[in-house]
């Protein structure tokens, strides 16, 4: 079981890391998003630790007990480079990277910009390349999906997500995964992680760091998010709820041609934008299969 995972502090990018880790073997780095913790990944722990990896989920920089930014990036190219860190910090030349959400932003990041140095991706939730940033001009489905990010540029984002012990985070996860029953003690260790100092800050800095930039430029559509439209040199597979409340599936058009290594797109039926932890056993199952292949 996860609760069979230990949890230690890595020293990684000038800042101390927590992370829970199980198994012995070749190094799988799970990187979660928001609003999440490293237990986003307590039922893929055990199978692959079962199967011979070496299993390690970070707390994602600022999210409690990990350390917030002492440089205050929360931007995607700090994402990566903890990544990339971590790796070396855990005393690996590579590793496979599983992430979900802003983990899946980490985890290209790393593998666009050190293809050796990760064997095979393995992501969930939020596709690669410029569809999304363009779903956000184009797309009205997408615009109404993604209002948090919006909101989350505003003074009083804060004030709001605190609001009645976090309350806003329990309509997050039931809009976007609309038939998960997760348990009261999982939306209690999120609402921990939240609760202590500075989480939330760093939290929303992600999406302030990212957005921001992006809403106070002229808009050329083609030059939207320029950095995510280099292609990825990995075995990619990728996992996507077909409900997904957050990030709809027509936003991954296009996405292949940026994975010339290959890259396979699962669409898990009745998941949401959690799908790892919604329907674990296929996306276990799966996700081994592609990594013995």
């Amino acid at each position: 079981m996860a609760s069979q995972a230990k949890q230690r502090v890595v020293r990684a990018s000038n800042m101390n890391f927590t992370v829970l880790e199980l198994g012995e073997g070749p190094l799988v780095l799970c990187l979660h998003g928001f609003p999440d913790t490293a237990h986003s990944f307590r039922h893929q722990m055990p199978a692959l630790a079962a199967a011979g990896y070496h299993c390690v989920a970070p707390f994602m920089r600022g999210y409690s007990p990990t350390e917030a930014a002492p440089d205050g990036r929360y931007d995607t190219g700090a994402l990566s480079e903890d990544a990339l860190g971590l790796i070396s910090a855990l005393g690996y030349k590579d590793a496979i990277l599983f992430g979900h959400d802003w983990g899946a932003v980490a985890a290209y990041g790393a593998a666009a910009t050190a293809p050796d140095r990760i064997t095979k991706l393995v992501t969930a939730a939020v596709g690669y390349g410029s569809g999304f940033f363009e779903a956000l001009v184009t797309n009205y489905a997408q615009q109404r999906r993604s209002w948090y990010m919006f909101f989350f540029q505003t003074k009083i984002a804060e004030a709001a997500v605190r609001h009645n012990d976090f309350a806003f985070l329990e309509r997050l996860w039931t809009d976007w995964s609309p038939g998960w029953k997760w348990t009261p003690d999982d939306m209690e260790v999120l609402k921990r992680c939240f609760r202590a100092n500075g989480t939330l800050e760093a939290a929303i800095g992600y999406y302030r760091a990212t957005l921001g930039p992006v809403l106070s430029m002229p808009v050329d559509i083609k030059m939207l998010a320029p950095a995510m439209n280099v292609p990825i040199n990995v075995p990619a597979l990728m996992f996507h709820g077909r409900n997904d409340g957050c990030i709809g599936g027509e936003t991954l058009e296009g996405m292949a041609k940026l994975f010339p290594k290959g890259l396979k797109i699962e669409l898990v039926p009745d998941a949401g934008h959690f799908v790892h932890q919604e329907r674990p056993e296929h996306v276990n199952d799966l996700m081994l299969k592609f990594l013995k292949s």
